[in-house]
C-alpha cells in the first residue's frame, strides 16, 4: 500500500510520480492501494497525477485503489465530478462511483431549460 501525506500538489507531482507508477509497473497482479487520508492539500496537479496513474493501472491491468479519502481530496473530487473517473465510492456517497452527480447536473439543466429527462 502507498500511503501519501501532506500535499497532493503541483510541489510534490514529480516526487510522487515515481512512486505511484513503479508500483503499477512492478510486475504484480494485486491492486495497487493508495491511502489519501493523510492528504493535507490536493491540487490540479495531484488530482492529474492520481487521473495518470489510474490510466496507467488500466494500461498495465492492474487495479488502482484510492482508499480513506481525506476532506482535502474529496473536495476536489466533488468540485470536479471526478469520483465516477476513478470509480471510488466516496465517503457519504455511495452512488459516487456510478457517476449520480454528472446525470443529476444534466437532469438539472435540461429541467432548467424547460425540458424534462
Amino acid at each position: 500500500m502507498i500511503r501519501i501525506t501532506g500535499e497532493l500538489s503541483i510541489y510534490r507531482a514529480a516526487e510522487l510520480k515515481p512512486l505511484l507508477l513503479d508500483a503499477i509497473e512492478d510486475g504484480g497482479s494485486t491492486p495497487v492501494e493508495v491511502d489519501l487520508s493523510e492528504v493535507s492539500e490536493c491540487d490540479i496537479a495531484g488530482l492529474q497525477l492520481l487521473m495518470l496513474a489510474k490510466i496507467a493501472a488500466a494500461q498495465a491491468a492492474r487495479e488502482l485503489r484510492l482508499l480513506a479519502h481525506s476532506p482535502a481530496v474529496i473536495e476536489v473530487f466533488e468540485l470536479l465530478d471526478m469520483a465516477a473517473f476513478f470509480g471510488d465510492a466516496l465517503p457519504g456517497h455511495a452512488d459516487a462511483g456510478a457517476g449520480a452527480g454528472a446525470g443529476a447536473r444534466a437532469r438539472a439543466r435540461a429541467t432548467t431549460a424547460g425540458v424534462a429527462s
